[in-house]
């Protein structure tokens, strides 16, 4: 008899219905089981002991920037970027009022407000505005509560059954949020891959440029560049870097061993498969 292989089991920032848990199920398909966190911590404690194989968690918006939670815990943990996951956004006004001028408060994950902040101003410019956990959250509350709308996506308006009012509300034709896919192994290179690092450096002048230097010099491209307060101590600041290639390349092994010279502390966080918008096909 043939035998089964073992279910993945993903863990993602839920509840059920939620951008993560909509960009796991493109990215690992129905055939995998999901388990829901409260938070990004409890995703990241559910693969570290092992209830789950590999986590999800967001780590940027294109117009809203990153999701500085998610950075710091891969600062302090020991899990591993294995792969990354691009979705499109596509922002929807859920209510069952029967119009605008009956929504007094609207509810969503405050990293939503600033994609459609202008709409919101333009439309809604009386009603409050107030945070939830998730955009799931904030569709479930509002399918019970009079005067009340959620900003959230279509998944959300099939899960809880409240109907879209409208369609499209966000500031931005292309919205794009990116999604880290994390696990206690490294990834294998595929020939098509990105590494993401986070260093310290030393406090002196021309720090930086000795640190961005060697990347140059061997022909290594540098995709993303990040900022972070260290929280060690005031204006001590960590940086995060993406790049092109596999730390086991010997190019980029030998540049980053080259680069932790002059840092005070050099991490790893992943090597992992290029993203791809979900939807495009690679060219």
């Amino acid at each position: 008899m043939e035998q089964v292989p073992d279910q993945l089991r993903v863990a993602y920032l839920g509840p059920e219905a939620t951008f993560t848990h909509q960009a796991a199920r493109q990215n690992f398909g129905r055939g995998a089981r999901y388990l829901a966190g409260e938070t990004i911590g409890d995703v990241f404690t559910m693969v570290s002991q092992g209830y789950a194989d590999v986590g999800v968690a967001p780590v940027e918006n294109s117009n809203e920037g990153v999701v500085t939670s998610t950075l710091d815990l891969l600062v302090d943990s020991d899990q591993k970027i294995v792969g990354e996951i691009i979705l499109p956004i596509r922002l929807m006004l859920l209510s069952r009022e029967p119009s605008l001028d009956t929504v007094r408060t609207v509810y969503s994950h405050p990293h939503v407000w600033g994609q459609c902040r202008h709409w919101l101003e333009r439309n809604l410019s009386e009603a409050k505005l107030k945070d939830s956990r998730s955009t799931a959250e904030a569709v479930a509350f509002c399918a019970e509560v009079k005067g009340t709308a959620a900003v959230g996506g279509e998944l959300t308006s099939e899960m809880y059954e409240v109907p879209i009012l409208v369609e499209d509300i966000g500031d931005w034709e292309e919205n794009l949020t990116r999604f880290l896919v994390f696990s206690d192994q490294m990834a294998e290179p595929t020939g098509d891959d990105k590494t993401s690092i986070v260093l310290s450096i030393k406090d002196r002048v021309g720090a930086l440029y000795e640190i961005l230097k060697p990347f140059g010099d061997n022909g290594i491209n540098l995709t993303k560049i990040e900022s972070r307060p260290s929280r060690k101590k005031a204006w001590d600041y960590v940086f995060f870097v993406d790049l092109e290639g596999h730390r086991d390349e010997p190019k980029l092994s030998k540049t980053l061993k080259i680069v932790g010279n002059y840092c005070e502390h050099l991490k790893i966080l992943g090597s992992y498969p290029k993203g791809n918008v979900i939807g495009e096909e690679k060219s």
